[in-house]
């Protein structure tokens, strides 16, 4: 699967459970750990750790292995990595703490834009 899919498939899974302000940062010209970096917001620790769930159910049913899930324990901030994406799941009030799109110095584009 090419990381584009990847990409949208994640998006996808985190809409599907309601996730909000779903960005997708194109870091494939700054780093070699991935093309895509994923930030999500969920209202809850419960909310965060069930779109990060999703997220990998929908990647092993595509046939697509997990490298990595750091954070579920709490739920404040989840990471995933998914290879070529990397998905962050956090409640509000850690997106702004870490505000990571700032911290890569990138503009935004919505899910689907890119």
């Amino acid at each position: 699967m090419d990381s584009q899919a990847l990409k949208d498939l994640a998006v996808d899974a985190l809409e599907e459970l309601k996730g909000k302000d779903i960005e997708c940062l194109d870091v494939a010209g700054m780093t070699s750990i991935a093309d895509w970096m994923i930030v999500a917001t969920g209202t809850s620790n419960r909310h965060v750790k069930a779109m990060a769930d999703e997220v990998v159910k929908k990647a092993k049913e595509s046939g697509h292995p997990i490298n990595g899930m750091e954070g579920a324990d709490q739920a404040e901030w989840i990471l995933l990595d998914l290879g070529d994406v990397i998905v962050h799941v956090m409640q509000q009030a850690t997106r702004k703490l870490y505000d990571l799109e700032s911290l890569w110095g990138l503009g935004t584009s919505r899910p689907h834009e890119a």
